[in-house]
């Protein structure tokens, strides 16, 4: 596993973590389709929350959240319309969160923010 991939992980498995803390309830995670991978798939109340989740070491790149662009929405989008088709006992309310995770080089939390129904 690359230093990157790492990074990635480290990032999703504390942004799950986070999210179950604030009641969410973990439904799937890595969820490969042909659009891409959704991250995470939460339920939070009686809503399908699919979230993308950013992380970065350093702000060389900019923000974590900055990265989301106007293509990897639409594969967003797809993707998570592929999953509801695939679990139709899920509700049909769903919206798309960013979180976005700073880590120190030794992959220690530095900051993690949410952004709710980031993408509409």
């Amino acid at each position: 596993m690359t230093y990157q991939q790492e990074i990635g992980n480290a990032g999703e498995k504390i942004a799950a973590d986070y999210l179950v803390d604030q009641g969410y309830q973990l439904l799937d995670n890595n969820y490969h389709t042909r659009y891409g991978e959704l991250d995470l798939v939460m339920f939070d109340k009686d809503i399908v929350v699919f979230v993308e989740v950013k992380t970065r070491t350093s702000e060389t790149y900019g923000f974590p959240e900055e990265s989301v662009t106007s293509s990897k929405i639409e594969h967003l989008e797809n993707a998570a319309l592929l999953w509801l088709q695939e679990h139709i006992e899920a509700p049909d309310d769903w919206r798309i969160d960013v979180v976005s995770v700073f880590l120190d080089q030794n992959l220690k939390l530095l900051n993690i923010y949410h952004f709710i129904n980031a993408i509409q």
